[in-house]
């Protein structure tokens, strides 16, 4: 990796500091994960699932954050007001006992008022979004799941660091390998992505994304039906004269999957026609697929827009692909809309 870049990404404090936040809890939630059968998940009011995992990412990355940049507030997903029900209680002293090795002396006000600093309402001119389990689903099946935090500044994504705890950092390995290490990603804006395994201590390297044009295009895809039309999928992949392969992976891992070119396009095509993207989660991944050469937009070819909230309601679906590709995903989708 060239030697200004390297520098920049180990010393530049923003991103040395997010990249160690994101890092210490995906171990957090990796050790959660692997005692599976005792997590408990809890279900919001959007009938979406939350587990200890989500609460204990969230809380010790907004706790690391606000230490060294307290004028920066945070956009999460999660908020305490589950956990101050007295019925979670035991919930409470589960969290608070998976967090004391990583936060020496945590009290339970200090864990609820962590994970209440994340209700900023995108509003500022500068603030973190993040997302501290992306793909609970996944989580809870023992598989694919992000850790996803992103610096937003005017509407645009400055900085992006993706963790995902269950991928190889070996890019020949099986994306479902039982044994992967974890891949940490981190992009800054008009100056690279890079990767690394997580907890390796080993250095960045460059992540470029494959410029091939194959008989079979591979498309990553949400595992949940709901999420994506895996059939409008598999009709473009025809339209365009390719066979059709679905790779499917819960959460933002889908990024770095195709920025690392294990496979040619990552598409989200709306099943509904009120659905609305969350910002918390894109807006790493986005800035992961755009500096490793990838294309990114709306299913009309419009840019993901970050400037609206916490929704990107200006735009419909994702569609990150090569320039080329991309164009022509955009074309067939316009000529074959299913929604």
């Amino acid at each position: 990796m060239d030697t200004v870049l390297s520098t920049m990404l180990s010393d530049t404090e923003l991103t040395r500091s997010a990249s160690q936040a994101v890092e210490l809890a995906s171990r957090i939630t990796r050790s959660i994960q692997s005692q599976i059968g005792q997590t408990q998940a809890l279900c919001k009011d959007d009938r979406s699932p939350v587990t200890i995992a989500d609460y204990a990412s969230q809380a010790v990355i907004i706790h690391q954050l606000n230490q060294q940049f307290p004028d920066i507030p945070v956009v999460g997903e999660e908020s305490a007001r589950l956990l101050r029900e007295a019925s979670q209680k035991p919930v409470l002293e589960t969290l608070l006992s998976v967090l004391r090795p990583v936060w020496p002396g945590i009290t339970e006000q200090q864990l609820l008022e962590a994970l209440d600093a994340g209700n900023h309402d995108a509003s500022a001119a500068r603030f973190w979004t993040l997302d501290p389990v992306d793909g609970t689903k996944g989580f809870l099946r023992g598989g694919h799941y992000a850790i996803s935090l992103a610096l937003i500044e005017q509407g645009q994504v400055q900085l992006g660091i993706l963790g995902c705890p269950q991928l190889a950092s070996d890019t020949a390995s099986d994306l479902n390998r039982e044994d992967a290490d974890g891949v940490l990603f981190a992009a800054v804006a008009d100056q690279g992505c890079w990767s690394r395994a997580i907890n390796s201590g080993d250095a960045f390297q460059a992540c470029s994304a494959g410029t091939d044009h194959p008989a079979q295009l591979r498309f990553c895809e949400s595992v949940e039906a709901a999420h994506s039309d895996h059939d409008w999928s598999r009709q473009l992949a025809k339209t365009l004269g390719c066979d059709y392969q679905s790779i499917q992976i819960d959460s933002q891992c889908k990024y770095g999957v195709v920025a690392r070119g294990q496979a040619d396009a990552y598409l989200r095509l709306p099943t509904t026609v009120d659905y609305q993207e969350k910002i918390w989660d894109h807006a790493a991944g986005m800035l992961i697929a755009e500096e490793a050469g990838l294309t990114v937009s709306d299913i009309h070819g419009k840019r993901l827009d970050f400037s609206q909230g916490m929704y990107l309601s200006a735009n419909r679906g994702i569609v990150c692909a090569e320039k080329s590709l991309h164009e022509r995903l955009i074309d067939c989708i316009a000529r074959h809309s299913m929604v």
